[in-house]
C-alpha cells in the first residue's frame, strides 16, 4: 500500500489548481490499495490579496464516494502552521507528498515545509510545476521560486519550455529529464518527469441536454467562441475581443460567449476591509511588479461596449458553479485561449474534456500541444488581425472533435499516476 498526500489546495476553494489536485487525488483513489490525503492551504493565498477564492456556488462535491481525507491546516500567514503542517504530514508515514507549486508567494511556506520534510521524513518529496517563470513577474519572483522548490527530490513538469526555465534557474544543477516516470539513480542528478497537463474530467457532458434551446435562451447565434475562466490579463480577453469584433464586422452569424469572472472583482468595495485590502496590494504591487502596472484596473469587459458588440456576445461575468460548466463547454463550437503568455491551461485541459477544438496564440506551451489546422488553430502572439484570420478560417474550415480526441488520448490521469506511482509499482 502507498500513502500519498497531495498538498495543495482543497475542493473548497475556486480555480484551476484546486481542481487539478482534487482530481489527481481521486485518481490516486481509485487503487484500493493507495491511502489519499490532501494537505491544504485554510486561505487560498495570503490575506492581503483582495478577492474571494472559496467557491460558494457550487453544490457538487468532487469528493463524494472517495476515502480521501481532507486537512485544511497550512495558513500563509502563520509561520507556526507550516511546522504544524510539517509534523502532521510526517505523522502519516507518507511514501510521497506532492506538492502542487503555482505562484511564487508560496515560497517561504512551502520551501520551509519540504525542507523540514526532506530532513524528517523519508517520503519523496514531488514538485508539480505549473510554472517556473511567473505570469506577472515581480522582483523577488526567482528569489522566492528557488527558496519554495529547492528541495525537491523529483519535479514534474507539462511542457519542455517549464523544463528549460527549471534548468536556467539552478544551472549548476544536472536534471534528468523523461516522460515515463523513471527515476535516477545518480546522487548528482534531479530527476524530472515531463507529463502533459491531464484532461480534466470532473465535469462530464450531459447526452441528454438540450444544447440548441440553451443556446435560443442565451442568445448565441450559429458560430460560437467561447472563453471560459477568470478573467486576467495574461490570458488576453482584450485582445480576443478586438478579433472578435473584426469577424462580427464581416459575419453575423457568429456569438462570443464570455464565461467567467473578473479576477479582481469579487469583493465588496463599499467594505473597509476590502478598501484596505486593496490599498495594501496596490502599494505591494507597485513596489515589486517588474512593469509597476496594477492588474487591479484591467477590464476587458468594458470593449464589448464600446466596439459595440453586444448583439453578438453573451457576458456571464460570474463564478460558473460546478453544476453549470458543462452546459457553456456543450453550445460552443471551440475555446479561445488568445493568451499573452502561457503555462500548461487548465482551460485548455477542460476543453480537451468535451472534445472542443481550440484557437491559442503561439506562446508557451500552446505549439506542442496544438497542432496547427488539426487539433486547433494557432494564431500569431499579440497580432488582433492574426487572431481574427483564425478565428473566420474556424469557421470555413472547422475542425472535426475526432482529432481532439486523438490529441488528447496520452493527457490522461491515469498515465499521469502510473509515472508518479512508477518507482513502487516496480
Amino acid at each position: 500500500m502507498a500513502t500519498i498526500v497531495c498538498f495543495g489546495p482543497g475542493p473548497k476553494f475556486k480555480g484551476g489548481i484546486s481542481n487539478y489536485n482534487t482530481s489527481l487525488a481521486k485518481t490516486l483513489d481509485k487503487n484500493p490499495d493507495n491511502e489519499v490525503h490532501i494537505v491544504s492551504w485554510t486561505n487560498q493565498y495570503p490575506s492581503i490579496i483582495p478577492r474571494e477564492f472559496v467557491d460558494k456556488s457550487s453544490k457538487s462535491d468532487f469528493l463524494e464516494g472517495t476515502r480521501i481525507k481532507v486537512k485544511y491546516i497550512t495558513n500563509y500567514n502563520n509561520p507556526l502552521s507550516w511546522k504544524e503542517t510539517a509534523k502532521y504530514i510526517k505523522s502519516l508515514n507518507p511514501d510521497k507528498v506532492i506538492f502542487q507549486w503555482a505562484i511564487s508567494i508560496q515560497g517561504i511556506p512551502m520551501g520551509s515545509i519540504s525542507k523540514w520534510l526532506k530532513k524528517h521524513s523519508t517520503a519523496e518529496v514531488i514538485f508539480d510545476l505549473h510554472f517556473v517563470v511567473q505570469k506577472e513577474g515581480s522582483t523577488i519572483d526567482e528569489r522566492l521560486t528557488k527558496m519554495g522548490i529547492k528541495h525537491a527530490d523529483t519535479y514534474i513538469t507539462h511542457a519542455y519550455k517549464t523544463v528549460d526555465e527549471l534548468k536556467a534557474l539552478y544551472p549548476s544543477r544536472n536534471f534528468d529529464v523523461n516522460e515515463t516516470g523513471e527515476r535516477t539513480h545518480s546522487p548528482e542528478a534531479t530527476t524530472v518527469i515531463k507529463l502533459f497537463h491531464p484532461v480534466y474530467d470532473l465535469y462530464q457532458p450531459d447526452p441528454d441536454f438540450d444544447t440548441e434551446a440553451f443556446k435560443k435562451e442565451l442568445g448565441l447565434k450559429k458560430h460560437v467562441f467561447l472563453y471560459f475562466g477568470f478573467i486576467r490579463k495574461y490570458k488576453g480577453l482584450h485582445n480576443a475581443i478586438r478579433a472578435f469584433k473584426k469577424v462580427a464586422d464581416q459575419r453575423d452569424d457568429v456569438s462570443f460567449l464570455i464565461c467567467g469572472e473578473e479576477f479582481w472583482a469579487t469583493l465588496d468595495t463599499s467594505k473597509i476591509t476590502t478598501k484596505i485590502k486593496r490599498g495594501l496590494f496596490a502599494i505591494a504591487q507597485k513596489l515589486l511588479l517588474k512593469n509597476k502596472e496594477s492588474e487591479q484596473d484591467y477590464r476587458p469587459l468594458k470593449l464589448v461596449e464600446e466596439l459595440n458588440l453586444q448583439d453578438s456576445t453573451v457576458v456571464k461575468n460570474e463564478f460558473i458553479p460546478n453544476e453549470d460548466v458543462s452546459k457553456y463547454f456543450q453550445v460552443s463550437d471551440c475555446s479561445v485561449l488568445y493568451y499573452l503568455t502561457a503555462t500548461p491551461s487548465g482551460v485548455e485541459s477542460l476543453t480537451y474534456n468535451f472534445e472542443l477544438p481550440i484557437l491559442a496564440t503561439n506562446v508557451g506551451h500552446f505549439p506542442e500541444t496544438i497542432t496547427d489546422g488539426y487539433n486547433g488553430y494557432l494564431a500569431e502572439d499579440r497580432n488582433i488581425d492574426s487572431m481574427a484570420e483564425q478565428m473566420l478560417k474556424f469557421i470555413e474550415h472547422p475542425l472535426p472533435s475526432e482529432n481532439v480526441r486523438k490529441s488528447a488520448e496520452n493527457m490522461s490521469w491515469e498515465n499521469y499516476v502510473k509515472a508518479i506511482l512508477k518507482d513502487i509499482s516496480e
